[in-house]
């Protein structure tokens, strides 16, 4: 393992290493990992709706994962995670405010286009959840009913977990222990029900094609889940772990 001194500043560096990927390479990689987030989510609702009570939901839960660790381990740009690595960066001053936001912009862009690409392709064109549209329709709901308060601070535990799995991602050495990192911290925020904005944007457009939100609760729901969703990865997880930095005075 890594020790944090360690950790902040090789995470620093892949912060600054993504904000200098080129822009395709940046818009391919939000593409995939808005669709891998997006796939994982399918298998969570499909056992969801075919397995009774709780079980369902935790092993959905645990399937769940597969999206973040393709993300990590083969390649991928997630908003979520580049808050935390990015903002790791930033407040360790290895990039710049301008940097941070131009990466941001582009992988949340491409992002949602990797993730509305799986809801309405994949899922409503080929079908493959028409069987579960009450099921699908429960569950946006259920995070669009959040008032924007309680969506915010959703987003920012949820984020604090995804974070979390980034970093421990980074904190282990082998391989095992990478996926270990990343699974359970993934796992928990997806079995709590926490707000994460890549997921939602997945989850509110297939459910916007089967008519159970609207574009209002969708647009609503992803602003304040994203923005706590930057508190969480950014400061909870960035901003604290360079303060708690020992060679930081």
């Amino acid at each position: 393992m890594n020790s944090l001194d360690e950790t902040v500043s090789l995470v620093s560096e892949l912060g600054v290493k993504k904000v200098n990927k080129s822009l395709k390479a940046q818009i391919v990689l939000g593409f995939i990992a808005g669709a891998m987030i997006s796939l994982g989510y399918m298998a969570y609702i499909k056992c969801v709706a075919t397995i009774d009570g709780g079980l369902g939901n935790v092993l959905g839960a645990s399937i769940f994962p597969i999206g973040l660790l393709v993300i990590l381990l083969a390649g991928g740009e997630l908003i979520t995670g580049n808050m935390t690595v990015i903002g790791t960066a930033y407040w360790n001053k290895k990039v710049t405010l301008s940097q941070l936001a131009k990466n941001w912009l582009v992988i949340t862009l491409a992002n949602i286009a990797g993730a509305l690409f799986v809801a309405l392709i994949v899922g409503t064109y080929l079908g493959t959840l028409s069987s579960y549209q009450d099921v699908i329709n429960n569950l946006a709901q259920s995070k669009a009913h959040y008032d924007p308060l309680r969506t915010f601070v959703s987003g920012i535990i949820c984020n604090w977990f995804v974070g979390l799995g980034v970093w421990l991602n980074i904190v282990m050495k082998d391989g095992a222990g990478k996926i270990m990192g990343i699974w359970f911290p993934v796992m928990v925020f997806v079995l709590l029900g926490f707000q994460h904005s890549v997921a939602n944007v997945f989850l509110m457009g297939i459910s916007m094609s089967y008519g159970g939100v609207t574009i209002s609760q969708f647009l609503s729901n992803f602003v304040f889940s994203y923005l706590g969703n930057i508190v969480g990865g950014a400061v909870f997880v960035g901003l604290f772990y360079v303060m708690a930095n020992t060679h930081k005075k």
